[in-house]
């Protein structure tokens, strides 16, 4: 009986034939474990639940984070005040910020590995602790000589950044359901963008242009390091008794499915690999790249831009920055609940990227009109859009990736985002610098335009999604490589061609 349904070929492939009686059978519906995913077939392990301490980790991860981009920003929106408080050039001041983007390019791929290997508790404990430290080696380089110890300072804050910037997607993920991942994974990027803000407003106000009493600016700079570090010691404190590295059920399907998988099947080397063959990742790699290296550059640089314009505005200097984080801020929220609604990542990608493409536009030709009201609100329209990017590019970039890590994911996407940022720093303040920020902000805007059309080659196929749908479906999930694929429709179908 096996033999006339069958025979084995000389190449080791099956030829099928079936008795046409055979077809009018009804036959017996697929086991439907077999029809599972490979780790699903553990009833145990596709257990899913939520944990109030979600929101707790959330929380910690936030703050800390926020405070490490304050330490960020903190030097570039009073540039001329360090400038002649520690008696250097302007592109000493920008390397402040630039090294935070310099030391992100070497140490992301030993990063992404710790998170991989070590958890997200050991990733977490380094982030918070490195900045902590940093922040304390600050309060000594209150002096007019001592700039090298705050530049040392600056590089441990920046060594810190790199274990933190890469954690939203991966808490997002771990900790978070299906129908709330993007809006938790743009809440911690909003930690980050909040820092930016306030880096953007307190600055100003804790260190006055006081040109004529270096011994009261020093003062002053001391009161903001010292508040720095006391924040920062207290944040890694709570990172030590509240964040894990998941909890004991995991929270969605797509992440049971994960969790079950054997570990000595997971090979970072072959997951790097995975991504760079991934052409969507690459085209989105290359656009989150660009929109986030032009928000870095404009807040590194928008002291200058401003002060050019407008002289000894520096505390308006600091608000207007501070309208154009808080906007994005709203931003990140709004695009993170219209995701977890709509599922239309690449679309709003693609809309949020045109939109800050013309806020890119506006603010470049309103500049210089001499009206402060309207950079506000220019300002404002460019930061809801440009960095309400920010969570949407991790959220996608996860989406088309699944189920490589989400720590290596977006750990690359930083990378990118730090590369250009670099980039276009130097640049734009050299153009800035020679010509005006005119130039500078229109080398950005051209940018953004080629953004736009690498964002529009993307294909957008939502792995994740499919397979937290298949929770609905049961028995019919989508899988996220030819292997898991294949696996599927040999258990829907052979079994009964061999079990007769």
């Amino acid at each position: 009986r096996r033999e006339s349904g069958y025979k084995e070929l000389s190449n080791g492939s099956v030829h099928i034939t079936l008795d046409p009686k055979t077809l009018e059978q009804e036959l017996p519906p697929p086991d439907e474990k077999e029809a599972m995913l490979p780790g699903e077939q553990n009833n145990e392990a596709l257990e899913t639940r939520l944990y109030w301490r979600r929101f707790a980790v959330l929380a910690v991860f936030s703050l800390y984070s926020l405070v490490n981009a304050f330490q960020w920003i903190q030097y570039s929106i009073i540039t001329n005040i360090f400038m002649d408080y520690y008696n250097v050039s302007s592109i000493a001041i920008d390397w402040l910020s630039v090294v935070y983007m310099v030391a992100y390019v070497p140490l992301i791929f030993p990063a992404t590995w710790l998170l991989d290997k070590k958890g997200l508790r050991m990733t977490a404990l380094l982030g918070a602790g490195l900045n902590a430290l940093g922040a304390w080696v600050k309060c000594a380089s209150v002096g007019p000589g001592l700039f090298w110890v705050t530049m040392s300072a600056q590089i441990i804050c920046s060594v810190a950044q790199v274990f933190i910037l890469g954690l939203p997607s991966r808490i997002a993920s771990v900790w978070f359901g299906p129908r709330e991942v993007s809006t938790a994974c743009a809440t911690a990027v909003l930690g980050n963008q909040l820092g930016v803000a306030i880096g953007f407003l307190l600055p100003p106000v804790l260190v006055p242009n006081t040109a004529d009493d270096k011994d009261l600016m020093g003062h002053n700079i001391s009161i903001m390091f010292y508040g720095t570090a006391g924040v920062s010691t207290l944040l890694f404190l709570l990172t030590i008794f509240v964040i894990k590295d998941r909890p004991p059920l995991p929270p969605s399907k797509a992440q049971a499915v994960l969790s079950t998988g054997p570990a000595e099947d997971y090979s970072y080397k072959k997951s790097i690999i995975n991504l760079f063959k991934n052409k969507p990742f690459i085209l989105l790699l290359i656009s989150y790249g660009i929109m986030t290296g032009s928000f870095y550059s404009v807040s590194t640089l928008l002291n200058q831009m401003i002060i050019t314009h407008y002289p000894g505005e520096e505390l308006n200097t600091g608000r207007i920055g501070l309208t154009l984080v808080v906007a994005g801020m709203f931003g990140s929220i709004l695009c993170g609940i219209w995701l977890d609604r709509t599922k239309t990542y690449k679309l709003t990608t693609l809309i949020v990227y045109v939109l800050s493409f013309i806020g890119m536009v506006v603010f470049t030709f309103t500049l210089n009109l001499g009206n402060l009201l309207v950079i506000f609100f220019t300002a404002g329209v460019l930061g809801f859009f440009m960095t309400g990017y920010l969570p949407i590019g991790f959220e996608f970039g996860v989406e088309i990736t699944y189920p490589e890590s989400e720590g290596t994911s977006s750990g690359l996407l930083n990378a990118f985002a730090q590369v250009f940022g670099i980039i276009f720093t130097l640049i734009q303040g050299q153009l800035t610098t020679d010509y005006g920020p005119l130039s500078g902000n229109i080398f950005l805007c051209a940018w953004i335009l080629l953004g736009i059309v690498l964002t529009a080659l993307i294909k957008s196929d939502l792995k994740r999604h499919g397979v937290n749908m298949s929770s609905i479906n049961k028995g019919q999930a989508v899988s996220s490589s030819d292997f898991n694929f294949q696996c599927c429709l040999s258990s829907l179908f052979l079994p009964h061609q061999t079990s007769i």
